[in-house]
């Protein structure tokens, strides 16, 4: 039931927590009014907005009626599993709590399908690429924010280098590769950094402008699958208003759809190669 961060826990303790307040047949509010709780306690928990206390989760399963001392030792266990802090957890003070928690889900993930409109995907970045990136970002931060902003970005493509690391497939319109972000020389570092990770369970695929029109032009978006059965795939996107989830599987579907189509219009990953290349060389 469990794994190793503390973000996934809580996403299957929100599941099974909703599951067994269904098959109670009780509603939020109904359930919330014999907890003697505020009425939007169990929607909070239910959305990942509060994690649940033990002791919470114990009087939960009484009103549920689940009386099977295994399955309460579980849960329980769940939540104390879903308390404990990630590694991105000291870098709350510069990052948006739904950032934090797409962190927690990536480093769970089994495949990360994501498309990019303008900008390198952020497992792929260099750091001199990143740091230009957040420099010139829509927030106006100071250095230490901004190198703290590096580093979270830095961590998490340790994700990459784990054993049993998540497939990754990152498909980028051809504008990515043409902004100079950084300068020449920071981009011809990025360019060729990404020619280095195309390899092994990392593709890369480009869509050239020559495409014109394709499923992307609405918005760069990131598609989490995970490895459970009972785990659906998720999809995310960042604003500068704020960052948005969608997990409701008709809705990921749309995306993975998507995704399916810029696959299919992108160029092959040996020709995606070729104009890497050819960039590079325009950057001399």
């Amino acid at each position: 039931m469990a794994s190793d961060s503390p973000t996934v826990r809580r996403r299957q303790l929100m599941a099974e927590l909703k599951q067994l307040r269904e098959h109670a047949q009780l509603t939020q509010e109904t359930a919330a009014d014999q907890l003697d709780w505020h009425p939007t306690k169990i929607f909070r928990i239910e959305t990942g907005r509060t994690g649940p206390h033990p002791n919470d989760v114990r009087a939960m399963l009484d009103v549920y009626k689940v009386t099977d001392p295994t399955q309460r030792e579980a849960l329980i266990q769940l939540a104390k599993e879903a308390r404990k802090r990630g590694w991105w957890y000291s870098y709350r003070d510069v990052l948006p709590s739904k950032y934090e928690f797409y962190i927690g889900m990536e480093s769970e993930a089994s495949s990360v399908r994501t498309f990019e409109l303008a900008v390198i995907p952020g497992l792929l970045q260099t750091v001199d690429y990143a740091e230009a990136l957040v420099r010139g970002g829509p927030l106006e931060l100071d250095p230490d924010e901004i190198q703290r902003r590096v580093e979270v970005r830095v961590n998490r493509q340790q994700v990459l280098t784990k054993p049993d690391r998540p497939q990754l497939w990152a498909i980028l319109d051809e504008a990515a590769l043409r902004r100079p972000v950084g300068g020449r020389e920071v981009m011809r570092a990025q360019l060729r950094h990404l020619q280095q990770s195309a390899k092994g369970r990392t593709t890369i695929q480009v869509i050239p402008y020559k495409v014109g029109a394709h499923p992307g032009t609405t918005g760069p978006f990131i598609v989490l699958g995970f490895p459970g059965a009972n785990d659906v795939d998720v999809a995310y996107m960042e604003t500068i208003g704020g960052n948005l989830w969608v997990d409701k599987p008709e809705e990921v579907e749309q995306y993975t759809t998507a995704f399916d189509h810029l696959r299919a219009v992108a160029l092959s990953p040996d020709d995606t190669r070729d104009m890497l290349n050819a960039v590079i060389k325009e950057l001399q």
